[in-house]
């Protein structure tokens, strides 16, 4: 049975000035379900995630959140209804232990009335044993690997419905991106949806179960995981051996 379609966008405009950053785009969510968008340096995918979100705005286009659309999308009003954003550059707080960290991100759902907190906590240091480990730890002082698994973790402690995660694999070595490319995976048996921006496309295709190509802010591209990796400019520009966008 298909699941429900949670993050609908239709016809997405989002400009700088008079410079369009993403023309008409077009994608959608089920739940459960990992959804990744793939493209070069410069194509439009931070924008996208960012105007999902509410953080930029919106041009022209339609966002609907588990069937709820707003005329102008407010970031506070979007993480409470369950979509979180894990930036690409993880905005930790530094100067803050890793268990504050953690306890920064139950804060909406703290002030929505919910006492969960530490027992979600407790799922998170499940799902990350390192973290549980330096709990106690300054954020700033954690290695690259680490502080992903916190801003991840960090993102879980809103119990989300969506979790948007720009660039995870970023400056990690290969050993922690098939860590947190694991950890995004079993998300998708708990019910959470991922909607993934990644230049490493080879492993973005290998996790997810469809995929968009977005070139200068367009959706070039559509399709299962499986036939975007079979697709030959896909497989010529993303995934071959001498791939420019390769990472």
């Amino acid at each position: 049975m298909e699941q429900p379609v949670i993050l609908d966008v239709e016809d997405l405009c989002v400009g700088y000035g008079r410079v369009e950053a993403l023309h008409r785009v077009s994608l959608n969510v089920r739940a459960g379900e990992i959804v990744t968008v793939i493209g070069p340096n410069g194509a439009g995918k931070t924008t996208l995630l960012s105007a999902i979100m509410g953080l930029l705005p919106r041009s022209s286009g339609n966002v609907r959140f588990l069937h709820s659309a707003a005329r102008e999308i407010e970031v506070e009003r979007m993480v409470a209804m369950g979509m979180t954003l894990v930036p690409e550059k993880r905005e930790l707080f530094g100067e803050m232990s890793v268990e504050d960290n953690l306890l920064l991100g139950a804060f909406m759902r703290r002030r929505l009335g919910h006492r969960d907190e530490r027992a979600t906590m407790d799922e998170v240091f499940g799902t990350f044993p390192r973290l549980k480990e330096r709990r106690d730890q300054l954020a700033g002082t954690l290695s690259g690997g680490e502080r992903q698994m916190l801003a991840i973790g960090r993102a879980l402690m809103a119990k989300p419905k969506l979790l948007m995660l720009d660039e995870p694999s970023l400056g990690l070595a290969p050993l922690i991106v098939r860590e947190i490319f694991r950890v995004i995976g079993r998300l998708r048996q708990t019910g959470v949806a991922t909607l993934l921006v990644e230049q490493n496309a080879k492993a973005a295709l290998q996790l997810a179960d469809r995929g968009y190509v977005l070139e200068t802010g367009e959706i070039a591209l559509a399709g299962s995981s499986g036939e975007l990796r079979d697709n030959p400019r896909v497989v010529e520009s993303y995934l071959g051996l001498g791939g420019k966008h390769q990472q």
